[in-house]
């Protein structure tokens, strides 16, 4: 055997380029190979099936499709497999028909065994579960919750009894978890009562958790959430369950402190403001809002009053990212709503994903980032109907880069047809922004295309291309495309141009 092949690294290296069909036969070539292959065949598992395949198959019988444990292991089988289970980091579990066949037998199996659960998978650091929480589901749980996890999502279209009450103990049986996510979806307000209680009780234990993504837990669960000193992300699913009058009555809340991410998934506007106002603080670097339902004709007033609750609430010198997203529908509403946002001073990213319909002139859009010098993302109304609002022009855009000049990514709808008054030699007197990466224009208006091309490479040496991605892309002209492409194509010529003009 060659020197190379005695290196364990070498082994690695080479094993991880290797098809998984192919590692048990190298696993079986020599000693040298076996334990290499064997790691890195079962590390991550894409389903708990191979804890089943491993096993010999008098072990079991079929009826009607199902598997039934005809008895339990003997010691040579648990000795085999603890060889397999010892090696797993992850498990990723998915609603299948053939995960509802195998789940049963396999946590009878999980809950014969003779030593601890520990002892079963000792290295198991991540654990993925996409399907019900069955009974037979609840077994097998019970046996992966163990110190050694740091990452559990959990997502259910219904969960038991059994596995709830199993699930109550993971602050227990992993005192060292760090990530965790739990969606039970399609749930009544009734039911969801019932479960909050088993979450709060888990989620109030771990010591060490840095990201939460939960549904709301009512008063006394989120109470329990801002106690956690180790968290740093936190995103709460409000839909659904969340009822405005139950949070209006309720005392006002201590609020959370120290986070770099909070994220809220809401109905509707409202139920984000009242939530907020809920709250006697926010410390977040980031905060991201998602709404889902078609806004009403009231939602531009509740879009400015949620932009004046969340100033009051939040530590305006800490936030530096804000993200607002709509699901369905827009509300039409104008610039000034966002002015809360400039109290703001450290504000490094703003990015307001569909959900509005914006009206947005020159001035306005200077006088928005005047306040934000630190600015690196900026993106605004990118999908807008064009014909319906108002829109900057290359002049608001070049006034824009000389107040935010580090920006990285602009997303933003233009009207490009506005040329007069520009240099096309040199669009901003000389000053370059040489750190834009992305820049996309949306379903912007386009004048010729070899001048606002000029102007764009003269603005953005480094920039590559314009993305002009549009919901709407069968209804745009076949003229408007091609000005589109010939902007793109236009761009990369200069580029070719420049680096053969730095290479002579």
């Amino acid at each position: 055997m060659h020197a190379a092949l005695g290196n364990l690294e070498v082994i690695y290296t080479i094993f991880s380029y290797t098809q998984l069909g192919t590692l048990p036969a190298l696993a079986s070539t020599c000693g040298a190979f076996e334990h290499p292959a064997l790691n890195i065949l079962w590390r991550d598992l894409p389903s708990p099936e191979p804890l089943i395949q491993c096993l010999p198959s008098h072990l079991f019988s079929t009826d009607q499709g199902r598997i039934i444990l005809q008895k339990p292991p003997d010691s040579m089988i648990w000795d085999t497999l603890f060889k397999y289970t010892s090696r797993i980091h992850s498990i990723t579990a998915t609603e299948s028909f053939r995960l509802t066949a195998i789940i049963e037998p396999l946590g009878s199996i999980m809950l014969s065994c003779p030593s601890a659960p520990a002892s079963l998978f000792p290295n198991l650091r991540k654990l993925i579960w996409s399907a019900d929480g069955t009974h037979g589901a609840a077994e097998f749980l019970r046996m992966t919750l163990v110190p050694s996890l740091s990452v559990l999502d959990i997502r259910c279209r219904f969960a038991s009894s059994a596995f709830l009450s199993v699930l109550s103990s993971a602050g227990v049986l992993c005192p060292h978890l760090q990530d965790m996510a739990l969606r039970i979806q399609h749930i009544t307000d009734e039911p969801f009562r019932k479960i909050s209680p088993f979450v709060t009780q888990f989620i109030s234990q771990f010591h060490y958790l840095h990201s939460l993504l939960v549904c709301d837990l009512g008063h006394q669960g989120i109470e329990h959430v801002m106690q956690s000193r180790a968290l740093r992300s936190l995103h709460l699913d409000l839909r659904r369950f969340w009822a405005p009058c139950e949070r209006q009555s309720c005392a006002e809340l201590p609020g959370f402190h120290d986070l770099t991410s909070l994220g809220l998934s809401t109905d509707t506007l409202k139920s984000a403001s009242n939530f907020l106002s809920s709250l006697r603080v926010v410390e977040s670097k980031e905060i991201k809002v998602e709404f889902n339902r078609v806004p009403s004709k009231s939602e531009y007033t509740m879009l400015s009053q949620f932009f004046t609750i969340l100033k009051e609430r939040c530590d305006t010198d800490r936030l530096e990212g804000f993200t607002l997203i709509g699901i369905y529908g827009k509300v039409r509403t104008e610039l000034s709503v966002f002015k809360p946002l400039q109290a703001c001073r450290n504000l490094a990213r703003l990015s307001v994903e569909r959900g509005c319909n914006i009206s947005i002139s020159d001035e306005e859009l200077c006088q928005l980032v005047r306040d934000w010098p630190k600015l690196e993302v900026l993106k605004i109304s990118c999908y807008d109907p064009v014909y319906s609002t108002t829109m900057p022009t290359l002049h608001g855009l070049i006034e824009l880069l000389r107040l935010c000049p580090i920006l990285t990514s602009l997303a933003l709808v233009i009207d490009a047809t506005k040329l007069n008054g520009i240099d096309i030699k040199s669009p901003d007197g000389g000053r370059r922004n040489k750190y834009l990466k992305h820049l996309d224009l949306g379903n912007s208006l386009v004048g010729t295309p070899l001048k606002v091309a000029l102007i764009i490479s003269g603005l953005f040496p480094n920039l590559e291309q314009v993305n002009f991605d549009c919901l709407d892309t069968m209804q745009i002209k076949k003229s408007t495309r091609e000005r589109r492409a010939s902007i793109n194509s236009l761009l990369s010529s200069f580029r070719i141009v420049k680096e053969r003009f730095t290479e002579a």
